[in-house]
């Protein structure tokens, strides 16, 4: 239960953090484009609202969730329909989804609080655990925000929160190559990350031929197809870690179509 509160709250700051970014905005920029392609600053807010609904709706009502999976069968576009929920709520009058934004993440906080431990929530994908979803949600509301970020010209300090999204792109590795339509490599990797305080984090056994290394932060655009991997300071040992770090990503989907090298070259890292 302390590490479950411990994630609630970074997923507080984290959420904090991209609502800072469009608090005080007039409504004449919500629909300001950002770097994702199609998607205005109301997309994004509305991406994270409609994703945190979904959450919600899986930690309260797990027969409503059920139900709520039928619309992939019936979408005549099963891998975008994320996409369309956002479009559609994205019509709402900005300070309408700011306020539905901001209720739907205080009950998920409140509700993921509540859930037993031991008990696996229904989702897209495996079920999972409320300390995975909340990681989840921490990982898309960085990624996010980040997108907010870059449309405004923001440079965000990095923060130890980071650890959870590299350990989101850690972790699904094996999915990252399985959504190219590629076998992940049986041996596992070591991956060696400088964190904003020059701690280090790490993952896999020291001895592993495959290696990937460099600073959190690069690897946590990567992995959320931020950035491009010319444009960071990740290196890879061995072929498998090397063809790793052009696929990666730690969002279950489809992948993204990332960003293009350069496209914020003259910017710094955000």
């Amino acid at each position: 239960m302390a590490e479950l509160e411990a994630l609630l709250a970074d997923l507080d700051a984290e959420s904090a953090d991209a609502d800072r970014l469009v608090a005080d905005l007039p409504p004449g920029r919500w629909t300001t484009p950002t770097p994702a392609a199609g998607w205005t600053v109301a997309h994004q807010i509305a991406h994270l609202l409609w994703t945190d609904e979904r959450s919600l709706l899986a930690a309260t009502d797990a027969d409503g969730f059920g139900d709520a999976l039928q619309e992939i069968a019936t979408s005549p576009d099963p891998l975008h329909f994320v996409d369309a929920g956002a479009q559609q709520l994205a019509v709402l009058p900005p300070a309408q989804l700011l306020d539905r934004w901001r209720e739907t993440r205080a009950r998920l906080r409140v509700a993921l609080a509540a859930v037993p431990p031991g008990t696996r929530l229904p989702w897209y994908g495996p079920p999972m655990s409320a300390a995975s979803m909340a990681t989840a949600r921490i990982m898309e509301t960085w990624a996010h925000g980040q997108d907010l970020a870059d449309t405004f010209g923001v440079t965000r300090t990095p923060t130890g929160r980071l650890r959870h999204v590299a350990h989101l792109g850690v972790r699904a590795r094996d999915f990252a190559y399985a959504a190219h339509g590629l076998d992940a490599p049986p041996e596992p990797f070591h991956v060696r990350l400088t964190g904003p305080d020059a701690d280090v984090w790490t993952w896999g056994p020291d001895d592993a031929a495959q290696r990937v290394t460099g600073p959190a932060l690069d690897f946590c655009l990567l992995v959320t197809q931020r950035r491009h991997r010319a444009d960071l300071a990740l290196h890879a040992e061995g072929p498998d870690a090397d063809r790793w770090l052009d696929v990666a990503q730690a969002f279950a989907g489809p992948p993204g179509a990332g960003r293009a090298p350069g496209q914020f070259a003259g910017e710094g890292v955000a």
